[in-house]
Formats: C-alpha cells, structure tokens, sequence
C-alpha cells in the first residue's frame, strides 16, 4: 500500500511540474509576443512617417514645378526681333519698298539755300512727286520752293510717312522721338546721321529705319526705277 501510494504521490508531481511547465512556457510566449507587438509599432510608425515625409516631398516638388518663371512671351521675342542690325547693308528691296510706299516725306533740317545739299535733295525728292515739307524753326513760317516751312514735326497738320533727317547724329533720338510722336513710318537718316539708340526707339515704335543714305542717291539706281514705278 504504501508503495502504491508512493508511486500515485510521484505521477501527481510530475502532472504537477509539468502543468506548471507549460503554463510557464505559455507565459514566456505572451510576453515574447508583447515586445514584438511593442517593437512592431514603432516600425509601423516608422514607415507612416517616411510615407508622409516622401508625400511631403512629391507635394514640395510639384509647389517649386509650379512657381517656375515662364518662358518669354512670343510678343516679347517679336519685340527684340524687330531691332536692325545697321552695320549689315541694306538690302535693295528694303530700300525699295520704303522709297514705293511713303508718300508724304517730312525734312528735318531743310535749307533754302540752293548751295546746301538738303536744298537739292528737297528738291529732286519734289520733282520725284513726293509730297515734301520742310521743317526748320529758323525758316519757320517761311517757303522752300513754294512748300511752307514748319518749326517742328508736331506742328504739321497732316499725316506723314517718313521723316528724314539733315541733322547731327546726337540730334537724331529728339527727331526718332518727334516721329514716334506722330506716327511716321519710317525714319531715315541722311548719308553721315547714325545713331543707334535713336533707331532703337523708333523700331520699338513699329518705325522702319535707314541711317547714313541719301534717298536722291538710292533714287537714282537704275534697277529700282521698276521696282518704284516712277520715271527719274
């Protein structure tokens, strides 16, 4: 008997550390899955944070895309196109074209003394059936070969095509100015007048512009004669 109860006394404290084994087993697995739950979320965090933060980016780089300076507009290229190059020769139809198109040329500078070159020029461009008027503050009020004498462009009570200039290269950008103010077309500026920033002004005005050339000279080429229509 006391063997018997012995040996049942044993199994029960094997069931007993065994029961307690598994309980510590399972006690031991919670916990381990508690900290890898705990290392876990952090990772989570992680990542959401690094998603935001490439988010945050993307947006940042649309944002800078977006304030980029625009090209130039094709008006602002048009515009700087327009500007002349005046150390290249014209060519002979730019010269042409302007000399059939204008019809009523305004002269700066023009002299009523025959021996002055402006005098004749006046007076071959008169000849030529352009409608000329002369301008000149010192002969104002006077006549020019039977043509009325203005003291300046502003005052001529019609409209004119082209402005031509007999006078020194730095008065040039008033005259450029003068003609912008009154629509002329062209600018021209006798055999010696240049001045650059003066055809500045008046190309950005729409101006066509020819400096340092005699339009009596030009006339007198004999292959423009067709090209103007006209008998010289």
């Amino acid at each position: 008997m006391n063997t018997k109860a012995a040996k049942k006394t044993s199994t029960a404290k094997k069931a007993t550390s065994a029961k307690s084994k598994a309980s510590s087993s399972k006690s031991s697995a919670k916990a381990a899955n508690a900290k890898d739950a705990k290392r876990a979320v952090p990772a989570k965090q992680g990542n959401k944070k690094s998603a935001e933060a490439k988010t945050s980016t993307k947006k940042t780089t649309k944002k800078v895309v977006a304030v980029k300076k625009p090209a130039a507009s094709k008006a602002a290229t048009k515009k700087r196109a327009r500007y002349m190059d005046h150390d290249v020769e014209y060519t002979s139809k730019y010269i042409a074209d302007i000399l059939k198109s204008v019809k009523t040329i305004a002269m700066v500078g023009a002299s009523n003394d025959p021996t002055k070159f402006s005098y004749g020029v006046l007076r071959v461009l008169h000849e030529t059936r352009y409608n000329m008027i002369p301008v000149n503050p010192k002969e104002a009020g006077n006549e020019i070969r039977g043509l009325k004498v203005y003291e300046k462009l502003q005052d001529i009570d019609e409209p004119v095509d082209m402005v031509q200039v007999f006078r020194s290269s730095d008065a040039l950008l008033g005259v450029a100015h003068d003609a912008v103010d009154i629509g002329a077309k062209v600018l021209w500026g006798q055999i010696g007048v240049r001045n650059d920033e003066a055809a500045r002004v008046a190309e950005a005005a729409g101006m066509r512009v020819v400096m340092d050339r005699c339009p009596k000279i030009e006339l007198f080429r004999p292959f423009w004669k067709p090209k103007l229509n006209q008998q010289i």
